[in-house]
């Protein structure tokens, strides 16, 4: 391990350019890669650090997760991903990435009434949705309110407020669920449905997307521990896009509900929360079992241009340790649905048959991934695939303002500033219109 002082006992990488040769520390974390630090790279060569995609860069120091995708291992505050989610729910998880360890009985019961407390909206933002067209997407409605946020919460937008950073951050774990089934009201015309106090975290989100004011509703208690899950699998993912991009945000000293409207709206791009829509586009496009042969074999051929969705991972180079916990909890919302012959579900459960078989796909690690699990499981509760990254974005949240909080707390931390490789025009000088060739 190196000292805190990297002038005594740090291990250093050399490196030689244009004839001069830096020394740069090399810091560890407890566990994963070491780390050069090449903040001085600049101001000792004149050279920046080139790295497309950050891919090999890490832009901060995080207690919050760790991922070792060769292993197939997540962890949230040192614990694995698949106890939290068979073991845990999901506010016990919110807790956990807020606060950096798992709450007693008495913080869980404080932590609970006061989320409780906050998953309503002001009234006046009610009228936010009728300005939007019916047919928006939920996600470009997710960004407009989020956004708005500060506009009526002001009481916690000081950022050097440690106290009004925890306001913020409860409340936007709160109300994203109260957000996102008003979005999704207004997208099928009906009445907006009011949170219940008496209903636990997931279940309550339930009861405002499918519950309507003429009849009663009674949620499905396998189906609430089933999108528990799934909010507990999704609630972080270190340092990925969105996570990035709320940071970034961040450290320009934006308010807490700015910074997570900029997360929502780079989680909407196809690439990042897209996913498990993707993988549900293309068991449609596949129709029928009969069909997955041509599919298979498509796959197979690198010049189809055809791609499996929702099998491999970019970071998991093993299996997704979260699908092994989304596999189950598929199976058992099929089984209390009683809808396992639907024509869909039979070529979702033949493809993931084959993918775990088949030697191509052993062999090259494409194992269903949690976005091929996860998409089925929506459908077949009842949402909607325009929802899907919605739900993401809930589930989300926790992470984002974990990671934000995480970011102003850090004494390292200054506004973000990436640097280029500049490959435009050199130097030139104007020339008036009249005279250019």
């Amino acid at each position: 391990m190196s000292s805190d002082n990297p002038k005594i006992d740090t291990p250093m990488a050399t490196l030689s350019v244009g004839g001069k040769t830096i020394d740069m520390p090399v810091r560890s974390g407890t566990v994963g890669p070491d780390v050069i630090d090449v903040g001085r790279l600049y101001k000792e060569t004149g050279c920046f650090n080139y790295d497309p995609g950050f891919t090999s860069t890490a832009n901060c120091s995080s207690k919050i997760t760790y991922i070792d995708g060769d292993a197939g291992m997540l962890l949230h505050r040192g614990y694995p991903i698949d106890q939290l989610a068979v073991q845990s729910n999901f506010l016990e998880v919110c807790f956990l990435l807020l606060n950096g360890e798992l709450p007693n009985e008495p913080e869980y019961e404080e932590f609970q009434l006061a989320i409780t407390r906050h998953t309503m909206l002001h009234e006046q933002m009610t009228r936010f949705y009728t300005g939007f067209r019916r047919d928006a997407h939920p996600m470009a409605v997710m960004c407009g309110v989020v956004g708005a946020l500060s506009a009526f919460y002001h009481d916690s937008t000081d950022i050097n407020d440690p106290e009004q950073r925890t306001i913020a951050a409860r409340r936007l774990i709160a109300k994203m669920p109260t957000i996102a089934a008003m979005a999704y009201k207004y997208s099928v015309g009906q009445p907006f449905i009011y949170p219940r106090n008496d209903l636990d975290f997931s279940a309550n989100f339930l009861q405002m997307c499918f519950a309507v004011p003429c009849a009663p509703y009674t949620v499905d208690p396998v189906i609430a521990r089933a999108l528990d899950r799934i909010f507990i699998l999704h609630a972080d993912h270190e340092q990925n896009a969105s996570t990035s991009t709320v940071r970034l945000a961040g450290s320009s000293g934006a308010n807490p509900f700015a910074c997570i409207a900029a997360g929502i709206a780079c989680l909407w791009g196809p690439a990042h929360g897209g996913a498990n829509e993707a993988a549900l586009n293309m068991l449609t496009e596949i129709g029928t079992v009969d069909r997955i042969p041509e599919y298979i074999k498509k796959a197979k051929d690198k010049t189809s241009g055809f791609r499996l969705m929702g099998f491999g991972h970019r970071v998991y180079k093993n299996y997704d340790p979260r699908a092994k916990v989304m596999q189950k909890t598929c199976h058992e919302v099929l089984d209390a649905l009683g809808i396992r012959n639907e024509p869909l579900l039979q070529v979702a459960m033949e493809l993931e048959r084959i993918a775990l078989e088949d030697d191509y796909f052993v062999e090259k690690k494409l194992y269903p991934n949690i976005d091929f699990y996860s998409g089925i499981t929506l459908r077949a509760i009842g949402f909607p695939v325009e929802m899907f990254t919605v739900l993401f974005a809930v589930a989300r949240t926790v992470g984002w303002v974990a990671q934000w909080k995480e970011m102003i707390e850090d004494p390292e931390q200054r506004i973000g500033r990436p640097r280029q490789l500049y490959i435009g025009a050199p130097l030139r000088d104007y020339v008036p219109r009249g005279q250019r060739g």
